[in-house]
């Protein structure tokens, strides 16, 4: 149901900057702090059906393109985070794309209110034996 990883590297857009946190001069020099931009309209690995679903589930997190922006500045190395915005995105898809089943309806069995209903007079009778004799 989702394309692979390969598949869909090749519709991304990566942008790198400088990031803040831990790091030290690190921080300064090297660009660690990674921007994935997907454009789901644009994609030719999804049909139209799911496109729609994908837009409808994620219109909060799109901007006004249709881009979906995913960030990841909490590794050191560039390629962590790079990877660890692709793994952010099939989860994001994946969780968007899932179509929960419809329940269907059943009855209760004969057998189970039957079984309660037993239960249910056999604690009753139990809790009437336990009172005091009435003296008549």
């Amino acid at each position: 149901m989702i394309p692979a990883k390969e598949e869909l590297i090749k519709e991304l857009t990566f942008k790198t900057s400088r990031s803040g946190g831990k790091g030290g001069q690190n921080v300064n020099k090297v660009s660690s702090k990674v921007e994935l931009i997907f454009n789901i309209e644009q994609s030719l690995l999804f049909t139209v059906d799911q496109k729609s679903l994908l837009i409808e589930r994620l219109a909060t997190r799109l901007d006004a393109e249709g881009n979906l922006h995913i960030v990841s500045q909490e590794d050191r190395s560039q390629l962590l985070n790079k990877q660890r915005t692709i793994l952010k995105l099939v989860d994001l898809l994946a969780r968007s794309l899932h179509v929960q089943k419809k329940r269907k309806p059943t009855k209760t069995p004969k057998a189970v209110i039957e079984k309660r209903l037993n239960h249910k007079s056999a604690v009753s009778s139990k809790k009437e034996n336990r009172k005091r004799p009435s003296i008549d």
